[in-house]
This record gives C-alpha cells, sequence and structure tokens, in this order.
C-alpha cells in the first residue's frame, strides 16, 4: 500500500492558512479587499484585544446573493476568475478565492450578506473549518463579517502573537494604508470601543493624509501627476522639512493595490537625494495606474508583492516625476511655530541683487576684491581661503595688488589659477606617461577685470541667473562663527555657513565630474595607496571606473597603487584622502554605477574644500556666499540632506516677544 495520500480538506485549509493568515491584520486586510472589490462606499471596523478576540468589519458593497454565502467559504471559490487568461488582467483585490475558507479555518466567523436593500438577509456560521450555523435575518445592504477568538483551534499560533499593542499598531497600518488607497471610500475604525480613524470619502487624498498623519504633515505634501504610453502617477510626496525615520510613510499602490516594492522606493529615495538627512525618508503615497499585463500581482500568497515586466522603465519614470514635482519648491524650515500672513515692512537696508552689474563699471576695489575670490580653489565658488582666513583680510596680497596695477595700467598680468578649458600634452604635446595636462594661457589685458569678476561672481554656463524660490537676503552677522545671520521683509533667517559651502562646491564638483575630459592633470609627485590583496584585485578590475572621474591608477607592484593624475580642481592636500575614499566605496559596492561614483566624489570634494564652523567670515565674504547659494540649483540642503536656512517670521518674532497675542 502506498504512503502518498491526499490530505484531509480541513487539513489542507489550516496549512493553507498559515500563508494567508499570519496575524489579525492579514485577516482585516483580506475582508477589506472583499469590501472594496464589493463597491462599498462605507466600511466600518472595529477590534477588540488587538483583533485576536473580535474583529467586525461592514460594508454598503454589493452584498451575496444567498446561494453564494456557503459556496464563497469553499476552497478557490471566486468570483473574480473565470479562466486563464483572466490571470494576466487581473483588476479587482482579491481573486484567490483562499481568504474565507482559511480565516474560517483557525477562527470562528459569522457572515450576514444583503444583495439588494429589502432588508432581509442571510447568515452563516463557521467555527474552525465545520459550519456550525445558518439561516435568514434582517441587514441592510452590504456584508457584516465577524471573526471571534482567531487561532482558538491552532494554538500553537496563538502562543506566538505579540503584544496587544503591536497587533494593534498592525492593525492600523492596514486600515491606514488602505485608506490612502481609495479615499472616495468613508473609513471607520475603532479599537475596543475608541475611535481610532475616520475619514470622509470625499475622494480629496489630502484629507485622508491629514487624518493619519496630521494636518501639519498634510500642509507639507505636493502634489504628483505625470503620464507616459505605460505608466500614470499621482498622489503626495513630502517636502524634505516633513520626514520620517523610517520607511513605514511611504505607500505605494499600484493599481489600487498596497504593494512593497524596492523597484519604487528606490526610485523614490533616488528623486530625494541630498535633500534629506541620513537615515531620513519621506512621507509619500505613489498612486501607479498601468494595464494589469504589465504587473503580476500573483507572485505573493498575500499579494504584497508584485513583479513589473517594464521596471527599468517604471524607475525613470518614478525618479523623474517625483524629480519635477520636488523641483522650484521652497524647503526653508520655520524655526517658529506660527506660520501666518506676514505684515508689511518697517525697516529700510540695502539689498544683496543678484543681477551682475555691467563689467565697465566695476570699481578697482570690486576687482581687486574679485581678483582675490578668484585665486581660491574651486575659482567660480569660494568666499573664503582653506587656511580659514576671509578674503577681505587679504586685499594686500602680491598677485592681487599686481593684478590690479596691470589691470589699470592696460598690460599683460598674471592670472590667477582659474580652470582652463585648453589643453596640451607636455612640452611638445605629450607628457611621459600620456596623461592630459593643463597649459595656462596668457590672459588677455584689455579683459582682465571682466574675466576676473565673472569667474568671481557668475554662476556655471548651465545654471541659472538664481533659484526662483530662493529669498533676497540683506546680511547682518555672524553667530558663534557657523551661522550667517541675514534677513529680508519676510523675517530672519539663519544660514549654516558650511552647508551652504558644501551646496556650492558639491554643485561645482558634480558638473566637473560630468567632464572628466577636462580635468585630469598629472602630478608631480604620484600618491601612493596600499590595499588587501583581494581589495587590489577588484581594484584592478575596476580601474576603467577611476579613469572615468579623471583619476588614472597604475599598478606599481605588490598590492599598491599608485595615482598618476587627479582632476585639477580637486581640493589641494586631500587629493590622496579623496582617492582613497572613492577606492573604498568602489570596493564595497557591488555593482558600480558611474553616475552614483560622480555623486560620492562630488559629495567627497565638497566637504573636504567647504569652510567649517567656527571660522570667521567677514560681511563681504559672507554676502558673496549668499549671493552664489542663490545661484544653486537646490540651495535649501547639503549634499548630506541637512537643510541650509531656518527662517523665523516677522510674525513669529513678535509672538515671541509678546508684540502680537
Amino acid at each position: 500500500m502506498g504512503i502518498i495520500r491526499p490530505l484531509d480538506e480541513h487539513l489542507a485549509n489550516q496549512i493553507a492558512a498559515g500563508e494567508v493568515v499570519e496575524r489579525p491584520a492579514s485577516v482585516l486586510k483580506e475582508l477589506i479587499e472583499n469590501a472594496v472589490d464589493a463597491g462599498a462606499a462605507r466600511i466600518e471596523i472595529e477590534a477588540e484585544e488587538g483583533g485576536l478576540t473580535f474583529l467586525r468589519i461592514q460594508d454598503d458593497g454589493s452584498g451575496m446573493l444567498p446561494d453564494d454565502l456557503l459556496t464563497a467559504f469553499e476552497r478557490h471559490a471566486t468570483s473574480k476568475i473565470a479562466s486563464a487568461r483572466d490571470l494576466f488582467q487581473i483588476g479587482t483585490l482579491g481573486f484567490r478565492g483562499e481568504a474565507l475558507p482559511s480565516i474560517a479555518s483557525v477562527a470562528k466567523v459569522r457572515c450576514v450578506s444583503a444583495s439588494d436593500g429589502s432588508g432581509l438577509a442571510r447568515f452563516v456560521e463557521i467555527e474552525g473549518g465545520t459550519l456550525a450555523g445558518q439561516g435568514e435575518t434582517n441587514a441592510p445592504q452590504g456584508t457584516e463579517m465577524v471573526v471571534r477568538d482567531l487561532f482558538f483551534n491552532t494554538p500553537a499560533r496563538l502562543k506566538y502573537m505579540k503584544t496587544i499593542q503591536t497587533e494593534l499598531g498592525h492593525l492600523s497600518d492596514v486600515v491606514y494604508r488602505q485608506a490612502l488607497a481609495r479615499p472616495d471610500i468613508s473609513f471607520t475604525f475603532k479599537h475596543n470601543g475608541s475611535l481610532l480613524l475616520r475619514t470622509a470619502g470625499t475622494g480629496d487624498l489630502r484629507q485622508v493624509v491629514a487624518a493619519i498623519y496630521g494636518t501639519a504633515a498634510a500642509k507639507a505634501m505636493i502634489e504628483l501627476s505625470g503620464e507616459s504610453p505605460d505608466y500614470g502617477l499621482s498622489g503626495l510626496t513630502a517636502m524634505p522639512v516633513e520626514t520620517r525615520a523610517n520607511r513605514n510613510a511611504v505607500t505605494i499602490l499600484v493599481n489600487g493595490r498596497f504593494v512593497r516594492s524596492q523597484a519604487v522606493v528606490q526610485p523614490l529615495m533616488q528623486a530625494y537625494h541630498t535633500l534629506l538627512p541620513v537615515h531620513r525618508y519621506p512621507l509619500s503615497v505613489l498612486h501607479l495606474r498601468m494595464h494589469p499585463s504589465l504587473v503580476d500581482v500573483n507572485v505573493h500568497p498575500a499579494k504584497l508583492e508584485v513583479r513589473f515586466s517594464k521596471e527599468a522603465e517604471l524607475r525613470a519614470f518614478v525618479e523623474q516625476q517625483v524629480k519635477e514635482a520636488l523641483s522650484g519648491q521652497a524647503y526653508i524650515p520655520s524655526g517658529g511655530s506660527v506660520r501666518t500672513p506676514k505684515p508689511a515692512p518697517s525697516w529700510v537696508q540695502d539689498q544683496i541683487r543678484f543681477q551682475l552689474p555691467p563689467a565697465e563699471s566695476v570699481p578697482a576695489e570690486a576687482a581687486e576684491s574679485a581678483a582675490y575670490t578668484a585665486s581660491a580653489a574651486p575659482a567660480e565658488w569660494t568666499g573664503v581661503r582653506e587656511t580659514g582666513e576671509p578674503f577681505a583680510a587679504k586685499t594686500a596680497a602680491p598677485n592681487t595688488a599686481s593684478y590690479r596695477e596691470a589691470a589699470a595700467a592696460g598690460a599683460a598680468a598674471p592670472k590667477p589659477d582659474i580652470p582652463e578649458r585648453g589643453w596640451s600634452y607636455g612640452r611638445d604635446g605629450g607628457s611621459s606617461s600620456g596623461m592630459p595636462v593643463r597649459k595656462p594661457a596668457a590672459p588677455e589685458p584689455d579683459k582682465v577685470p571682466e574675466a576676473v569678476w565673472q569667474a568671481a561672481f557668475a554662476a556655471p554656463a548651465d545654471r541659472e541667473e538664481q533659484s526662483p524660490a530662493f529669498p533676497e537676503l540683506s546680511w547682518i552677522g555672524q553667530l558663534h562663527g557657523t551661522y550667517i545671520v541675514a534677513q529680508n521683509e519676510n523675517g530672519l533667517y539663519l544660514i549654516d555657513q558650511h552647508a551652504a559651502h558644501e551646496r556650492i562646491h558639491y554643485e561645482y564638483y558634480f558638473d566637473k565630474f560630468g567632464r572628466p575630459e577636462e580635468a585630469s592633470q598629472e602630478l608631480l609627485l604620484p600618491l601612493t595607496l596600499e590595499f588587501a590583496p583581494d581589495e587590489f584585485a577588484l581594484l584592478r578590475e575596476r580601474m576603467p571606473v577611476f579613469e572615468s572621474a579623471g583619476v588614472y591608477l597604475e599598478e606599481f607592484g605588490g598590492n599598491t597603487f599608485i595615482v598618476r593624475a587627479v582632476p585639477h580642481w580637486f581640493p589641494k592636500g586631500d587629493e590622496a584622502e579623496i582617492a582613497r575614499e572613492m577606492a573604498e566605496w568602489v570596493l564595497q559596492e557591488r555593482k558600480v554605477d558611474l553616475h552614483a561614483l560622480r555623486e560620492k566624489a562630488a559629495i567627497l570634494c565638497s566637504c573636504k574644500a567647504s569652510i567649517k564652523a567656527n571660522q570667521a567670515l567677514t560681511r563681504e565674504s559672507g554676502e558673496r556666499l549668499l549671493e552664489r547659494l542663490g545661484r544653486c540649483r537646490m540651495p535649501y540642503t547639503c549634499p548630506h540632506g541637512r537643510p541650509i536656512v531656518v527662517s523665523f517670521t516677522k510674525y513669529e518674532l513678535e509672538k515671541l516677544f509678546k508684540r502680537v497675542m
């Protein structure tokens, strides 16, 4: 006699329940999805003791016919699928036909359903998979599901349930996701008699966000809307001032179904890159729409994971849409607790204007100051030397004085270290190692003041004159050698000078790393980098990656590389450290992305080259820093996502001093 035999149907249902019903939240998810598929406009949920002892879901949907009520509790019974062809165009939330029999096999279930408004309904009661009763009753149109004593017949499963508070958290999460997925449905959620959530069902997603996360979070959300031939995207995502400590506040909805998908979360985070601090995440609700044939929702028993057929296109679409929504927004967090319209200004002070004067109108003093600025590194951006001495203290520097005198005399003058775009190779067109080197060209005498002015103050050619939403500020002073204090008609602003300088440098270096063919110059004294044998072997394979960033390595015997050339705009004195940190990043990445390496290298260089805290600035250098910050693409956060500017409105200040009540 054979030893292989079919499982008892009751036992098979209990095993299937292990896949579908992990905890009370799993039951709630399946029953809410059934209510949504039934066309409900109102769903009421009640739970007790985290849903372990009592769970009731009532809806006003289409209900079930009397003949369908018992059939619905049979395994693999469903109204959603009729043929194999339907599997490739699933448009409903529930379709497997496993939920009701699985729930009924491990709990005591009572279902009451009416398919019309006559007041007549039918009920069925099942305990542990066994029919306990059925009959007729009175009820409005819709379905009411009551689940009691979950896992009463599987004590081993019950033993592994968490605390009531933990299970309540999972229940709440399910209700919140479903409410965000369907703002057009009114949800009511109570636990132990206390109301936890109520939504109006008006279709306004922002109202649902306010009901779940609070009014302040809802106000900080930006609307998303975009279309492509394959995808549609709508929803809300938070400005960087509204962040969370984990990804739980990111809700991904695909054709109305909540899913967990790295294919969507990763491009979302990439769109926020440099806008959020480390280990902080945005509050986002993304509604993705696509043809059912482009997504497989049948790859997970609980349907929490999906597979996309055009994943690369989807990633690019999500990142582009979120970036477009974030662009042009002002991310200046308020330092006060009151946000109201501001009264008109009552003070007058010179403003920093972000328009450049004509070159011929630049006075000698301005040209002198600009010449000093241009001699710093990087020439287009810095306002302070790396030694920490502000440039105003160096006005008598020999190179500056000779430059001014030569300009006044109309003669050739020594040119400051402004990066050139021209190239030659060694003395006669080649260098000893074949590496490109720069060859400075003599400046045109009659162009010196204008060239220096443009190098000192002009943004790169592909930049806008000023970030559209960045405020126009007037310098007041410096606080603790760390924060620039500024003002305008709206109130008081504090600017983190290191973060601001980092942002300026980051955008400068990011642009430069995008043009490596213009970058490298051979080092007079090559740098040496030594690694472990396995690291050396991996770096040897990835040497072309470094060349793409303008860093040229050569094997030097043993497990050592020498750095032959680096971009000429690397922060002076930090070349070896930056090259090593780039190498360590390349080693720890499983797949090296050139864009990511460009990003990482730009962040490394910007951090090294920027002024630090406790570093004194003069008014002139501080104003230039603010001016260049205003020309950045994203002047509100540093490359690490920390805020650069914090504001206190005039009204908030008056509230603090009780001038208004």
